[in-house]
């Protein structure tokens, strides 16, 4: 697929929040080399043509962080709209956990893995702007219920 026919098409993403048993904490790390470069994301990638959004996720995590997931579950969805990119995409958000610490698998593409507490990422997203990568940055204001029960939040004064 060429540039120009990329920029024509909406792409899907998946975006992973992965915790470790039953902390509340969730995996992030610094993007490099790609789009939003230098921002914080959730670990995920590119939904492949006939793949669940639940096999995408775990593919993902092994690809990235190398370790098993379990409990996987739809989270949100966003619609990122990203025009200085010239891109677009919607974002499924999963939910998983795992047993084993994350590794760096792709140290090319992330500078490592660290445990967040949401208000740790909502704190950022309010007092560095652009810091969380965009879709990440949108989940996090829109503070779904789901996603607050999974990560033992409350929605925050703004919503």
């Amino acid at each position: 697929m060429t540039s120009k026919q990329q920029q024509r098409h909406v792409r899907v993403g998946v975006g992973v929040l992965v915790k470790k048993d039953s902390s509340q904490n969730i995996y992030c790390g610094i993007r490099k080399g790609s789009h939003g470069a230098g921002s914080l994301a959730l670990p995920g990638g590119h939904l492949e043509l006939n793949e669940t959004w639940q096999d995408c996720a775990r593919r993902e995590i092994m690809e990235e962080m190398g370790v098993s997931i379990d409990n996987v579950e739809f989270a949100h969805v966003t619609n990122d709209i990203m025009k200085a990119e010239n891109k677009h995409y919607v974002t499924i958000f999963m939910m998983a956990t795992c047993t084993d610490e994350p590794n760096n698998m792709e140290p090319h593409k992330c500078q490592g893995w660290k445990a967040y507490t949401w208000q740790e990422l909502r704190d950022l997203n309010s007092h560095e702007p652009n810091k969380l990568f965009g879709p990440l940055a949108k989940l996090v204001e829109e503070e779904p219920q789901t996603v607050l029960n999974f990560v033992g939040g409350t929605a925050s004064a703004a919503t």
